[in-house]
């Protein structure tokens, strides 16, 4: 029987085409048991043939997955020492792997309004160049992305992605370099966040007027108008979000 679990991980030929799929679960299985601290922060992991036989694979997928995990900054690896979980702080929060990870923990963490408080400081001012530097072809894209959100009507998914691509449109519009490496940075946390402020929300008209608003102060130019509705929009994500901890299981009986 052992023989046969490890045929997948080991074989460098047909088992090879299955070997990815096989490494990508381990991998998930150790982060998340990282981030349920399982594995506390501060704490070496077992051993490598621990933990072959903790998750019944052969060293090359576990020395993989230690190394994806190193480079998304969860554990580091000391030579002749062991692999260290490393601290909270270290870790690629930004990374939608990492993300996913975490989970629920999101709310404990405090990620959700750590992210409303990146974009309250960059948002604004991004809108407010966008309406000044936008071309037209930039704001008929942002205005394609508020068109999707008023046409996704009950469609939790669809709203986000239109969300999202109406945020890093506007990221992209400021013609700030640095704004427009950070949407491609912060797309991740971003749909985190929007999904979960989206979901929170017991309607989504007041969110699409806004972006509808923002829209128009873009084509008339109007920097204060946009620079007002960012402001504005990111006042109803703060609301929603705290809908949002506030009915989590982790905040209730603690």
């Amino acid at each position: 029987m052992q023989q046969q679990s490890e045929r997948p991980d080991m074989s460098e030929g047909e088992g090879s085409v299955r070997r990815p799929r096989v490494q990508k679960n381990v991998t998930r299985t150790i982060a998340t048991d990282i981030c349920a601290d399982v594995f506390p922060v501060g704490a070496f992991l077992p051993t490598e043939n621990e933990l072959c036989l903790r998750y019944g694979v052969s060293r090359t997928v576990i020395r993989e997955s230690l190394k994806i995990l190193e480079s998304k900054g969860l554990v580091r690896g000391r030579s002749r020492v062991g692999t260290v979980v490393c601290p909270k702080e270290e870790w690629n929060i930004l990374d939608q792997q990492v993300l996913e990870w975490i989970g629920p923990r999101i709310f404990e963490l405090d990620l959700l309004n750590c992210v409303l408080d990146a974009r309250r400081a960059i948002e604004p001012f991004a809108a407010e160049f966008a309406a000044e530097r936008a071309t037209l072809q930039e704001v008929a894209e942002i205005e394609r992305a508020w068109e999707e959100m008023r046409d996704a009507e009950g469609d939790l998914e669809a709203f986000t992605k239109a969300d999202v691509a109406f945020h890093a449109g506007l990221l992209k519009a400021s013609h700030n370099q640095v704004f427009m490496q950070l949407a491609s940075i912060i797309r991740a946390a971003l749909e985190f966040s929007l999904h979960t402020s989206n979901e929170a929300a017991d309607a989504r008209g007041e969110a699409v007027e806004i972006h509808r608003q923002l829209v128009e102060a873009l084509r008339l130019r109007d920097r204060q108008a946009a620079r007002e509705c960012s402001r504005r929009m990111l006042d109803i994500a703060a609301r929603d979000i705290a809908i949002a901890v506030r009915n989590h299981p982790s905040s209730n009986g603690r």
